[in-house]
């Protein structure tokens, strides 16, 4: 099996290359061979490399920024999927979008399906929702992955940002009114795999279309924060405490969803997939970082 994944760095594309070493070759392109805002190169790069799978893990994520550069969001996170998505489609091969939460507004009071209204209320949101929209008019063939508040041991992300701040400091301010659903970047590497196998054998038409991908259960960032310092207190870090804010207290350029819960009992259903619990793969990915700290 042969994976183009867009993208060179990200969280997503370094997990995929380590999970997939063995099962797949996985082929990471990215600038300035493959830029998502020249659609030419994306087209000319994917062609290049006939892969039997495009996953689009690429993608404009300064959530804040995007306030400020929308129509930069808007060409990486729409213009570029959809040419992403017209050349798996002329290459005949399936594609796998990676997309977020922040497509909901937050406001629902239970983990959102996948046919539930959305309703970004940022400009990242609905650069992403656009995203969407073009992946799936441009090839059939496709499935929209949604995950939120991931992690890894690469790139940058809230458990090195933890880690980082609970070096200096004993107690950090944390937002805990806002709920969502860890997820590891290694876990969601190993669900694109298994999807993409299956795209690969069956056309089902139930197969495609939009999936919600994260960490089972939920927890808000207070609650994350601790279980991160609790992890690393075991790795001989002092201790850090969390206190306990609400989103009033640390105002964003960008609101975020209070409830960024997703349901993924479709994916299970259909696919066969269920990334696990959050904690255990958090407890691996401390490890990893403070032994190469």
């Amino acid at each position: 099996m042969r994976i183009a994944v867009t993208g060179k760095q990200g969280q997503v594309v370094t997990s995929l290359i380590e999970r997939g070493a063995e099962i797949a070759e996985i082929i990471a392109v990215g600038r300035p061979e493959l830029d998502l805002a020249d659609s030419d190169s994306v087209a000319r790069s994917l062609e290049a490399l006939r892969p039997d799978v495009v996953v689009n893990a690429a993608a404009y994520t300064m959530v804040d920024k995007a306030e400020q550069e929308a129509e930069t969001a808007f060409r990486v996170n729409a213009e570029g999927v959809a040419a992403v998505a017209a050349a798996a489609a002329r290459l005949g091969a399936p594609l796998i979008h990676i997309s977020t939460d922040y497509v909901f507004d937050g406001q629902l009071d239970r983990p959102y399906l996948e046919d539930d209204p959305t309703g970004p209320t940022g400009v990242y949101g609905r650069s992403k929702l656009e995203g969407e929209r073009r992946a799936a008019e441009n090839c059939e063939n496709c499935a929209i992955l949604r995950t939120a508040w991931v992690y890894s041991p690469f790139g940058a992300n809230f458990v090195k940002t933890m880690l980082r701040l609970g070096e200096s400091r004993s107690e950090l301010g944390v937002v805990a009114d806002q709920r969502g659903n860890p997820t590891s970047a290694l876990d969601i590497a190993d669900g694109v795999l298994a999807i993409a196998e299956r795209m690969i054998k069956d056309p089902s038409r139930e197969l495609r279309g939009v999936f919600h991908m994260t960490g089972a259960t939920e927890a808000s960032w207070a609650d994350f924060a601790e279980e991160i310092f609790a992890r690393a207190e075991r790795h001989g870090r002092a201790p850090v405490s969390v206190k306990r804010i609400t989103t009033a207290d640390y105002p964003t350029p960008a609101k975020r969803p209070a409830n960024s819960r997703l349901d993924n009992s479709k994916l299970r259903r259909l696919y066969g997939v269920a990334l696990p619990d959050w904690r255990p793969s958090l407890a691996i990915c401390v490890k990893r970082l403070l032994d190469h700290s």
